[in-house]
């Protein structure tokens, strides 16, 4: 088998709703952001924002295919029209019939070709799959991870590593197959990346009521997001970059059964893919 390995990317999003434009929808949702009902009981005087962030969340992005090409051995039964059929030729091969079933048993050779991509959006706080593919196509920067610290904001540091990534992903793609001549078998990890994407958060007040809720609006669609959080404050470092980007041939190698498998670590898979 030969495993080939992009190297590990981060990108940061360029955000789109600027800090003053998430301020402005800040406040003029500030009679919404209690619920449906609570709207017909506030009065604009009776809110204040008392608190605002912007973060940036990590999540990865792991692209990966697979190819299978082998041969293989088959007996295939073939039923006949009726119990007079005694013998059937096939391009010039004769085949006795079993008078009692009516079969032929036929031996040959199968080629066969089994392909499969997946392409995955993975947190990179819980680790969980999330539906985030659409960010994909916003504009990204290229980052060191250990220098990335956006000013007047808060870096989500992810807890997720790249291996980890790598490791719930190819254990889909690695199938066994039911082979006697094995002619390819290739699994590529087309793109490990790591993205930050820019969230805004604020803290409201409704006085009268002494009731806080926190609304989030994400930087790149505008979406306003109820019943959202704050972290108040810069979350230290937990992964340096040496530690997040951790997929070697090693690692891919101790993923697969056996033990004559060719790992290759591909730079050109990377060195093709998005830059600004």
């Amino acid at each position: 088998m030969n495993i080939q390995v992009a190297d590990e990317q981060a990108f940061v999003l360029h955000e789109t709703l600027s800090w003053e434009q998430a301020r402005e929808q800040a406040w003029d949702q500030k009679t919404t952001v209690f619920g449906t009902i609570s709207r017909f009981f506030l009065k604009g005087a009776d809110i204040e924002i008392t608190y605002s962030e912007r973060r940036y969340e990590p999540f990865w992005h792991l692209a990966c295919s697979a190819h299978y090409l082998y041969d293989r051995n088959q007996t295939w039964t073939i039923r006949v029209s009726g119990p007079e059929v005694k013998r059937i030729t096939i391009r010039d091969e004769d085949f006795g019939v079993a008078s009692e079933q009516q079969k032929v048993a036929i031996s040959g050779m199968e080629h066969c070709q089994e392909d499969y991509h997946r392409d995955v959006i993975i947190d990179g706080v819980s680790g969980d799959l999330v539906d985030r593919a659409g960010y994909l196509q916003f504009e990204a920067e290229p980052i060191d991870i250990d220098s990335f610290a956006p000013e007047k904001s808060i870096v989500v540091p992810p807890r997720v590593r790249a291996s980890s990534v790598v490791r719930q992903v190819l254990r889909e793609m690695l199938k066994p197959v039911q082979a006697d001549v094995v002619l390819e078998e290739v699994v590529a990890i087309e793109a490990i990346d790591l993205y930050y994407a820019p969230v805004y958060a604020f803290e409201y007040y409704w006085q009268s009521k002494g009731k806080r809720t926190v609304a989030e609006f994400d930087g790149l669609t505008g979406e306003l997001r109820r019943e959202g959080k704050t972290l108040r404050q810069q979350v230290g470092q937990v992964f340096t970059q040496d530690v997040l980007f951790d997929v070697g041939a090693d690692m891919v190698g101790m993923l697969v059964p056996g033990g004559s498998i060719a790992v290759r670590v591909v730079k050109a898979v990377a060195d093709s893919r998005r830059n600004s």
